[in-house]
């Protein structure tokens, strides 16, 4: 039987929640919330507080699960989805990560989709846990990025494939 692959993520705010903690990767160099695949045998929020402290340097506390996102293609998975307080530790970036950053929710940089729409849904601090499908991922979407911006969708394709160019492994 094959275990179906699974994503974590992790959403950092500022004290105020006026601002979230972004990287930039360094295989793909765009911002993104920090995250990646569970490894065999871990947790949801085991993969989400290692995932957060491999990309940041942050130790983090799980403050609740945001959202469980729902796979609508071979391009996406099932992924869990914290909001996570930093605990202690310094920021550093490492293998994976080429910078690490707080930005405003009113002024973030250019996000690959569906990273806006789940900060958004972060900071609208809903009742209950959200489990919806995973949004702006597509083939459609995929063509048109590609016209844009034809290195970071060749590079990403090249990541599906297990080729990780500027290093880290996703």
């Amino acid at each position: 039987m094959q275990v179906e692959k699974q994503a974590v993520f992790g959403i950092v705010f500022n004290e105020t929640h006026q601002k979230v903690l972004l990287i930039k990767r360094r295989d793909i160099p765009v911002w993104v919330l920090p995250g990646g695949g569970l490894d065999p045998g871990e947790s949801p929020e085991e993969g989400t507080l290692r995932e957060v402290l491999e990309e940041t340097g942050f130790q983090c506390s799980l403050v609740r699960k945001v959202a469980e996102y729902l796979p609508v293609n071979k391009m996406t998975q099932l992924t869990h989805f914290y909001e996570c307080r930093i605990v202690s530790g310094k920021q550093t970036i490492g293998a994976e990560t080429k910078e690490i950053a707080f930005f405003p929710l009113t002024s973030l940089p250019l996000l690959p989709p569906p990273y806006k729409g789940w900060i958004l849904d972060a900071a609208a601090n809903h009742k209950e846990m959200l489990r919806k499908k995973i949004e702006g991922v597509n083939y459609f979407v995929l063509l048109k990025l590609l016209c844009q911006h034809p290195l970071l969708v060749g590079r990403y394709l090249l990541t599906k494939l297990g080729i990780h160019l500027g290093g880290g492994k996703f």
